[in-house]
């Protein structure tokens, strides 16, 4: 099997692994009880947190532990937009965030009559930055734009952002989801933050949202005082101590492996054209994580391409995972204005620190023989045409 969906998902690393056996065995306890075993799985999440917030440059107390990358999003969105202040119920985002940020937003939008300012999305993936001061008024609650889209890859300037953002007073909250272990990021610039560990080599089911201090949040779920009164529930202690293990290894030797993956994404790109001149990146234009390709290919549909992939075993993607398998025209690309034919044949190819040259090699190899294929059954189709 030859894996390039590492923004789908990436493999649990060594270290997360060995941080997570002793909580998954002997340490059991409850994090919230008083007696010796609660003791010990209680001095796991603070480490844990105390490391986490070390590496991502933040304090304790502002990182509140999660499920994952979508219930971070959905936190931050819904509960700071849901908090009472002076301001009235207005929003800003754009149609190419990940759903977690989209769906909160349209959610409120339908159901509890905010109001929600779609900023354009340029054919290279940027937002309006102009659109988006002018857009900002009294009662704009919060702004929420991704750092690095899940899909391209396409990084938008954030620095930019957050000072028309700070300029005028209002909550940025940023889906960092992607963007963790590949580049630098400066919470400094944002007031709320989304991470998820199973994109950084740690387990599924675990995040963290960053909330700055003094800013107050709406919960989501009621039935406990855990995380401070923000998000109840029994913690997950080995992913928590797995998904800090994991942002350690993560930023180790973060810009040495992004130029070697760059290298590798650029490599693939050029041998595909080869392969199928006709191909067009989506987003090559932009800053984009080194990671990511993402590819149309005119003449064909992502899901037939990803089935002939797979059975060549090859794992790419068409976009999101978190569509529950399905294979749809990508709302990201279509947000970028580009066709429904290009956006429904679009492929996403994603590396990661255990992508070799040598799979690369092995991943062209097998998509020359996928196009070989279908060029022979079209000949095959054009002589019974004939016939």
């Amino acid at each position: 099997m030859i894996y390039l969906d590492y923004n789908a998902t990436t493999p649990l690393c060594d270290q997360s692994r060995e941080a997570m056996l002793p909580y998954l065995d002997r340490h059991f306890g409850n994090p919230s009880s008083v007696h010796a075993a609660g003791r010990e799985a209680r001095a796991a999440i603070d480490d844990s947190r105390d490391k986490l917030a070390k590496l991502l440059g933040a304090k304790s107390h502002e990182l509140i532990f999660t499920s994952g990358g979508t219930e971070s999003c959905n936190l931050a969105v819904l509960g700071l937009a849901r908090c009472p202040t002076s301001r009235g119920g207005h929003v800003i985002s754009n149609k190419a965030e990940h759903h977690a940020v989209l769906n909160a937003l349209e959610y409120l939008e339908k159901h509890e009559n905010f109001e929600v300012t779609w900023l354009n999305v340029a054919r290279d993936g940027i937002v309006d930055l102009d659109q988006l001061a002018a857009a900002i008024r009294p009662e704009t609650r919060l702004v929420s734009i991704m750092t690095a889209n899940n899909e391209t890859g396409v990084i938008q300037p954030m620095h930019d952002i957050s000072q028309i953002c700070r300029e005028r007073g209002v909550l940025l909250h940023s889906d960092m989801v992607q963007p963790f272990g590949k580049i630098e990021i400066d919470l400094s610039l944002v007031d709320a933050a989304s991470f998820a560990a199973h994109k950084f080599y740690g387990p599924k089911g675990a995040g963290v949202l960053f909330l700055r201090s003094g800013l107050s949040i709406q919960p989501l779920m009621f039935g406990g005082a855990h995380e401070n009164q923000r998000r109840p529930g029994t913690e997950n202690v080995a992913a928590i101590a797995g998904m800090a293990a994991a942002a350690d290894f993560a930023l180790r030797e973060q810009e040495k492996e992004h130029q070697r993956e760059k290298s590798l994404r650029d490599e693939l790109a050029a041998r595909i054209v080869d392969i199928f001149p006709e191909a067009q990146q989506n987003g090559g234009l932009a800053l984009r994580l080194a990671n990511t390709l993402n590819v149309s290919f005119p003449g064909f549909d992502s899901e037939t391409l990803l089935m002939a992939f797979d059975l060549e075993g090859v794992c790419a993607s068409s976009g999101s995972a978190c569509m529950v398998g399905s294979v749809v025209a990508s709302h990201v690309l279509l947000a970028m204005g580009l066709s429904m034919e290009r956006a429904k044949s679009a492929v996403r190819f994603s590396l990661g620190k255990q992508t070799s040259a040598e799979e690369i090699d092995r991943a062209v190899g097998a998509i020359a023989r996928v196009f070989e294929r279908f060029a022979k059954t079209k000949e095959k189709d054009r002589a019974y045409a004939v016939a």
